[in-house]
């Protein structure tokens, strides 16, 4: 088999001079990994790694030599990282894992594209491609893609007890490349296993979920991650809350053409509970954006479907935006999951959808009124002057922002008279 015609990638200019350089001499380079399993499969490839018999030093000098700048960015297990057209491209001396606790591993320099394939986690993600585009396949890995079926190299638990995140890893790959039940035995190896999870960096940890988070369609994956007891271990806010409402919320991205938005998806198989949030945030070293919109979340109130226009923009201008549009999407979603059987839920989703319409033309009015305004007016700063321009940015909402200008200078002299 060939990358012929699915990769017009391989053929470009810069990667075919670097392959080259590190081939010369009897030496061997090969593309590795998610790059061959994307252009087989016809996804997107974002970024293409090399592996070679080349040793690291030596793939130093062959890179420069070259004219590309090298970075030993994680040269002790062998990987340095190419600049080559603007591009990086990762370039890891073939390896064997001689020593590993779950978390990392020391490694042995090689020549065996097997020995190298076999130390990898998943048979897809363990496939080769010559420059010419001839894949190697040493472990099975295209009849699995073929089939769309996600397996363990070897035997799952021992691939598991090397790095405890391969766990996560097998439904990550589940939800994004695999079809129908997940591989027997690997499913059962995490379950068997999952206490090692505990071993795991909170940020591996985090952005292991999002990354599973962001697949087309995680519902599945999640659905097994829960039977397996992983998703409570990693999540155990989602333990008697629930995952249902991932269904209908990804059914709804689909029909309504939302962007996939990990963040939305995890709050929709979470309570809103603003002290939980907080702690989950921290537990899994959320980012401050990340933390502070869950947070929003959950101290957002929900939304109802008959609320006006004027009272919707009220709503708005009082509170966190981004935690009011979650909260209609996520209402949104499964009210459109009810509606199939309930009129009701048909007309809360009409409601829901208009408001959420609204959210997205809506643009924050600036209260026409500053400080400098009620001291013209003879207003000392301090304590009541703050107080009299927050009374008249009231008055301001409650008006549907209708009072202009005038009309508050006109109450704020008359507040100030008083």
């Amino acid at each position: 088999m060939s990358l012929a015609g699915k990769a017009d990638w391989l053929g470009e200019r810069h990667l075919q001079r670097l392959l080259a350089a590190l081939a010369d001499g009897g030496e061997e380079a090969r593309v590795a990994g998610g790059a061959v399993r994307n252009a087989l499969i016809g996804q997107p490839v974002a970024d293409v790694d090399i592996a070679t018999t080349c040793l690291p030093d030596e793939t130093i000098r062959r890179a420069e030599a070259a004219g590309f700048k090298a970075v030993p960015t994680g040269i002790e297990h062998g990987t340095i990282t190419i600049v080559a057209g603007g591009k990086p491209f990762e370039v890891t001396t073939l390896r064997a894992d001689i020593e590993t606790d779950g978390r990392r591993a020391k490694v042995l320099f090689g020549r065996d594209w097997k020995a190298d394939a076999e130390r990898r986690d998943f048979t897809i993600n363990a496939l080769y491609a010559e420059a010419d585009g001839t894949i190697v396949d040493l472990v099975g890995g295209i009849a699995d893609i073929e089939a769309r079926r996600l397996r363990f190299i070897g035997d799952p638990e021992a691939r598991i007890r090397e790095d405890y995140l391969r766990i996560l890893r097998f439904f990550r790959f589940f939800a994004w490349y695999g079809d129908g039940r997940p591989d027997a035995e690997g499913l059962k190896a995490c379950a068997r296993l999952k206490e090692g999870l505990g071993q795991l960096s909170a940020e591996r940890v985090w952005s292991e979920l999002k990354k599973l988070l962001s697949a087309p369609d995680p519902s599945r994956a999640m659905l097994w991650m829960r039977q397996a007891g992983v998703l409570t271990s990693v999540l155990p806010e989602s333990e008697k809350w629930g995952i249902d409402a991932i269904h209908a919320l990804t059914r709804a991205e689909k029909d309504l053409g939302w962007t996939p938005d990990p963040l939305l998806r995890l709050e929709a198989i979470v309570p809103p509970d603003a002290a939980r949030m907080k702690t989950l945030a921290e537990r899994l070293r959320f980012s401050v954006s990340d933390a502070g919109r869950l947070r929003q979340w959950a101290l957002t109130a929900p939304v109802e479907p008959m609320t006006t226009e004027v009272g919707f923009a009220k709503r708005l201008y009082r509170g966190d935006r981004q935690g009011i549009v979650d909260r209609l999407r996520l209402s949104l979603a499964s009210a459109r999951a009810q509606a199939v059987e309930d009129n009701d839920a048909l007309l809360e989703a009409g409601g829901l959808s208009r408001l959420l319409a609204f959210a997205g033309k809506w643009k924050k009015p600036d209260f026409p009124l500053k400080g400098a305004d009620l001291t013209r007016l003879g207003a000392s700063p301090g304590p009541k002057l703050g107080a009299t321009l927050k009374n008249l940015e009231n008055e301001w909402i409650e008006s549907g922002f209708a009072l202009d200008r005038g009309a508050l200078l006109e109450r704020a002299a008359e507040a100030l008279e008083n």
